[in-house]
């Protein structure tokens, strides 16, 4: 393993922060976020308090544990990657054991909040989306095809039906869209990384889209599945799931999407594909925002208030 100077020298975090970092707090707090709008939406007015609290942990334990387990199966590759070769395994801040203690830890709180404080379905359903991601796709298909993304990318589009699940203890058609887009989200969002970090993914055996196919296929894909996820948005409109308020945030978030998306498969800007990485975490944060305050502040109301 390669380490910069820097990387060296810089001190060792206190325990509990190493910990912590196996958790990817950032991609948890985006997971549960998704989640915890699933159960918001479940319901017209507010849903129940207990699916809202103990749901939303239950699911946020299920992710930190599924985090967990990748850095222990990805450890080689992070370690061959200037993006992930700080992270606590790599640097040996934590041992596997420790890592796999702490994540069967985090699973067993997980399914037994969910199964005993909500309910049977939701645990079930958050079971198989934490072994999707954290077995099948971590440890099989991410090493196994140049799909790896599209098809892994079920697991990591879960969270909505789960916590619609929380709430109702069916899975809904609307929580069915939900997953869609962000099924449809995942590819230009990880593929734009994928860009960008193409020589490293080669360097690590990783057949991620760029290195089996070349970048040019690769920004073309981006920018097909762009378009695709501008017209999956629109559904909660189409079927009467949102309003206006939703419809309008959609379009302008989609159109930026679509030009960041343009621009990295019609120029040659280095700066483009981390460009459009970052964007895509604000417009999906920002598009599910848009559809709660689409459900508690109906077009009415809105209208009503300015005209106040």
């Amino acid at each position: 393993m390669n380490s910069s100077p820097s990387e060296l020298a810089r001190p060792a975090p206190i325990l509990w922060r190493r910990y912590l970092e196996l958790t990817k707090p950032r991609i948890v707090a985006l997971i549960t976020f998704t989640a915890l709008v699933g159960t918001l939406l479940a319901s017209p007015g507010w849903p129940p308090l207990r699916a809202v609290l103990w749901g939303t942990l239950g699911i946020a334990l299920a992710a930190a544990c599924a985090a967990a387990i990748n850095h222990v199966l990805d450890r080689r590759i992070d370690e061959q990657m200037s993006r992930t070769r700080s992270r606590p395994l790599p640097r040996g801040e934590l041992t596997e054991r420790n890592a796999l203690v702490f994540a069967a830890v985090l699973g067993a709180l997980a399914m037994i909040i969910l199964s005993v404080l909500v309910n049977p379905l939701t645990a079930v359903l958050t079971f198989f989306s934490l072994i999707g991601y954290a077995v099948i796709y971590t440890a099989w298909l991410k090493r196994a095809t140049s799909q790896n993304i599209v098809i892994g990318g079920a697991a990591g589009a879960a969270p909505p039906v789960l916590g619609w699940a929380a709430a109702t203890n069916t899975v809904d058609p609307h929580a069915l869209l939900l997953f869609l887009i962000i099924f449809v989200w995942t590819p230009p969002h990880f593929w734009s990384l994928a860009i960008a970090r193409k020589d490293e993914y080669a360097r690590a055996g990783i057949p991620m889209l760029p290195v089996t196919h070349g970048v040019e296929y690769t920004r073309l894909q981006v920018l097909l599945y762009a378009v695709l996820l501008v017209v999956v948005t629109l559904l909660p409109f189409i079927t009467g799931m949102s309003g206006l308020i939703y419809l309008a945030a959609a379009l302008a978030l989609g159109a930026r999407f679509l030009y960041y998306a343009g621009r990295l498969k019609f120029t040659r800007r280095p700066e483009l594909p981390m460009r459009l990485f970052r964007y895509s975490i604000s417009y999906l944060m920002w598009l599910f925002a848009a559809l709660l305050i689409d459900h508690y502040l109906p077009t009415t109301q809105l209208l009503a208030l300015a005209r106040a």
